[in-house]
């Protein structure tokens, strides 16, 4: 594996710089361009998710080669740019990719009447599951980012009892404590808790022109923060008896990850506005797990430049090749 320390220019260091420029269209133009080979290769699937659930995800590749299932963040998609920016890294060094698109993320508020909230952990682990009955003879390997991350090693702690063979997790500024990043994102710069509502608003938005006559949002809608709109949503619409069991149910803290056995290895920026370093050490250490602290990178950011593929997307072939018995990064 790559052990290269993640270094950026001076003028790059600041977290925030890290966070907001990572969805500047400067960047935003740089990567559709270098993902155009992947966007043309990729097929749409609606997969079978268990109990009516549909999930959307789209292939690319050449049905032979090592698989890697990518899981974006809250209010991302399929088409994040960090999404896209590992996926056509990953894509041009051998490995067929799939992006899933998480339940009202993207453009699939019609495909299913339920809101999504983090705790729907039984999809997650069905759309894995239908990926890999649909490619049964390739590795399967999972990467995640923020929310993902989170998903992705709370799969990879189920793997066994799910019945899931999968090579290697990566999981880029995985949420830890949602109490925690909740607090974080409404005591951060405004932008941030800007940026969340915003998104937020739009899909629900999305959501009640999908199902009309199923919901009234009014309430969610008039929120005046991240905490008052997810109270609501949980209570509301979650079946959780409080904002707090709710949070609770999808950390992974603690005890959560103490019987992980698939390899799996956490990349964090101690300088992260969103995600507190300081609940690193409250993670579970099972030999599967590998912590990588980096002094910068902000919140999935890990640039080095404006444009090409980031730090950390050398670093998640790094870690996949390693594990699929492939060539060292380059």
């Amino acid at each position: 594996m790559d052990g290269e320390r993640f270094e950026p220019p001076r003028w790059l260091a600041n977290p925030h710089l890290q966070s907001l420029i990572a969805g500047s269209p400067p960047r935003r133009a740089w990567i559709r361009r270098g993902a155009r080979a992947l966007l043309a290769a990729s097929r749409e699937h609606l997969l079978d998710c268990g109990e009516g659930v549909r999930l959307q995800g789209f292939h690319a590749g050449a049905d032979g080669r090592h698989l890697v299932l990518l899981l974006h963040g809250w209010e991302g998609s399929a088409d994040a740019q960090y999404v896209l920016s590992a996926a056509s890294y990953l894509f041009a060094r051998g490995f067929d990719v799939f992006r899933l698109n998480l339940r009202d993320h993207g453009a699939t508020h019609h495909l299913n009447p339920e809101l999504f909230h983090s705790c729907r952990l039984a999809e997650a682990i069905g759309a894995v599951r239908a990926v890999r009955g649909l490619w049964p003879a390739q590795p399967l390997s999972l990467v995640g980012y923020s929310l993902g991350g989170n998903f992705a090693l709370r799969i990879a702690a189920q793997a066994r009892a799910a019945g899931l063979e999968l090579r290697q997790v990566v999981a880029i500024c995985p949420v830890l404590d949602p109490a925690h990043t909740l607090a974080a994102i409404e005591a951060a710069p405004r932008i941030y808790r800007e940026y969340f509502v915003l998104k937020w608003r739009n899909s629900l938005r999305r959501k009640h022109r999908a199902w009309p006559d199923r919901y009234r949002l009014e309430e969610l809608l008039a929120g005046r923060d991240l905490t008052d709109m997810t109270e609501l949503l949980v209570l509301r619409h979650g079946g959780f008896p409080d904002l707090a069991s709710y949070l609770n149910g999808y950390a992974i803290v603690g005890p959560v990850l103490e019987g992980l056995e698939v390899p799996s290895r956490v990349i964090a920026a101690l300088d992260d506005p969103i995600i507190p370093a300081a609940d690193l050490g409250r993670l579970a250490r099972p030999r599967a797990l590998t912590v990588t602290p980096e002094a910068h990178g902000g919140h999935c950011g890990f640039l080095e430049s404006l444009g090409g593929p980031t730090w950390a997307d050398r670093q998640v072939y790094a870690t996949l090749a390693a594990a699929h018995g492939l060539a060292a990064a380059r």
